[in-house]
């Protein structure tokens, strides 16, 4: 039976497809994705059975793929969680110790927290570290983004970029080698000029969207889904393309 929580000293093999870490209530997978061809990130995804494309909301090594042979994320029993290549080289890791024991858990949210057993106090989580989609209640701050795929079926870190400027306001950048621009709002339609939706003076730079699909950030930008209040997963995801 499929658990929701990985102890100290165990692992998850690539080359076991049931071995998938399950939320409580059903809703979300931990496992490992294939990208590619013989390639793999360890990912958190929907756990819709009818749609054999996996809705992924979050990936560990998501620019670096690990092979489908020999890979493995393990918690090791000083509490450090890593994620190793078929030659045992490290592609990814949350390097930290513990001196009480800890686990893995894939919550009910989504969330994939490295948490003492004693406690349930958080060490590490991966709402802190997003890749191109933000959850319900996860909250978007001045030190995460959000990152676009390069395309529908290339999972690497794309073009636009989902984030808090210095001037408080959320803006969706595009970049490329020797090109950056403000692609949202409008660069020339300045937060503090009369008419604009957007305010620079709150400075705590935060966003975030609850299960109803009502999104609202601290630059005073809120809306809400198309189809706020249905009965679909909710969620927000940087598109690979704005066309």
């Amino acid at each position: 039976m499929a658990s929701d929580i990985l102890k100290q000293d165990k692992f998850l093999h690539v080359q076991k497809p049931g071995d998938v870490l399950v939320s409580a209530n059903g809703i979300f997978n931990a496992g490992f994705y294939p990208v590619g061809e013989n390639a793999f990130c360890f990912s958190v995804w929907f756990n819709n059975s009818t749609d054999p494309n996996r809705t992924v909301v979050w990936m560990a090594n998501r620019d670096q793929p690990v092979n489908g042979i020999g890979s493995k994320l393990e918690l090791l029993g000083n509490g450090k969680l890593i994620l190793t290549d078929a030659g045992r080289r490290t592609e990814w890791t949350v390097d930290i110790f513990a001196a009480s024991p800890v686990q893995l858990k894939l919550l009910n949210t989504g969330n994939l927290v490295l948490q003492r057993t004693d406690n349930d106090a958080f060490l590490w989580q991966s709402f802190n570290s997003p890749t191109d989609t933000l959850l319900p209640d996860q909250v978007l701050t001045k030190d995460t983004y959000l990152i676009s795929s390069r395309s529908r079926s290339n999972y690497f870190s794309g073009n636009y970029k989902l984030y808090f400027d210095n001037d408080n306001v959320l803006r969706l950048l595009y970049q490329v080698p020797n090109i950056t621009s403000v692609y949202w709002p409008a660069p020339w339609r300045l937060s503090w000029q009369k008419g604009s939706d957007r305010s620079t003076y709150n400075s705590s730079r935060v966003a975030v969207l609850n299960s109803s699909g009502y999104f609202r950030s601290s630059d005073a930008l809120w809306f809400w889904a198309a189809d706020s209040g249905s009965e679909m997963d909710c969620y927000l995801a940087i598109p690979y393309s704005t066309m």
